[in-house]
Parts: structure tokens; sequence; C-alpha cells
């Protein structure tokens, strides 16, 4: 399994609007609506998210995810002076599971090791990748809406 990553671009939209609804079907599920209905909502959450993402997080690299050559996830992150952000990672359903997650998260870890910068993302606190960040080090530094901040320090300020 080859995972590499690129800049997205206008082409990667309707992918990218894709993926994010696969991550909001749990939530969906159970609402009353058409499929078509769902869709209007979901590509209007999707195209807001997307226009707050590009205003407020310049310089950040937003990358398309692809394991083998095909669009599998995407990878937003923000390098700071003292903290690595993770802005959003979310891989589609059948990639989930696989080790990727974890190894894009360790890749970043040893990243902000290396500047001794911590590494930092918002979680829904009912998310189950909440878990596999406790697992990799991170811990809960604070809140925002729905959303728990956590933070991973970096190794040389662990260690001292």
């Amino acid at each position: 399994m080859n995972v590499t990553r690129r800049p997205i671009g206008d082409q990667d939209m309707e992918f990218l609007l894709h993926l994010y609804a696969s991550t909001r079907q749990e939530e969906l599920a159970h609402v009353p609506w058409t499929p078509d209905e769902k869709m209007a909502f979901l590509r209007q959450q999707f195209e807001a998210q997307h226009r707050h993402y590009q205003d407020h997080y310049t310089g950040t690299a937003f990358d398309l995810l692809l394991v083998d050559g095909r669009p599998a996830g995407r990878l937003y992150v923000a390098r700071w002076t003292k903290t690595l952000r993770i802005v959003d990672i979310a891989l589609m359903p059948e990639f989930r599971g696989r080790g990727i997650g974890t190894a894009l998260v360790r890749e970043l870890s040893a990243e902000a090791d290396a500047g001794g910068r911590s590494l930092s993302i918002h979680v829904e606190s009912n998310n189950p990748a909440r878990r596999l960040y406790e697992r990799l080090g991170f811990h809960d530094v604070g809140e925002h809406g729905v959303y728990k901040l956590m933070e991973r320090a970096p190794r040389e300020a662990v260690a001292r």
C-alpha cells in the first residue's frame, strides 16, 4: 500500500464532498430527509467548511491522500511556530482501520518533535478517533464548542 499526498485542486472538490459526506453518514442516518435533501445539506455544510478552512488557515497544506494512486482521503496541516495543527484528517470508509491514519499521525509527530513543536487537533468528544490520539500521546488541553483540543507535547519536552 503506497500512500502519497498532493495539494488539493478544483478537480478534487466532488471527491472531497463525498469524503465529507462519508464522515456524516452515521449522524444523518436517522434524519427523516430524502437522499436528495441530505445531499443538499451535506453540500452546503461541506462548502461552508471548505471556505472556513481556506479563509482561516492560510499557509496550511491542504493535501489529498492517495493510496496506490487512488483518492482515499484528505490531510490538512497548519505549520505554526510552536505547534503543528492537524486541521482535518479523513479517510473514505474503505481505507479506515488499515493503519493509514496512525502512520500519518506518527509522521506528523516525528516532524513536530524534530522542530520542538507540539502537535494538536480538535476532535469531537464522541469521535472514536480520540482513542487513537490518546494511544499516540495526545491529551485534552481545552474545549471549543463540541470539540476538544487534544495536544501531544514534543518528545524533547516530555523527556525533560
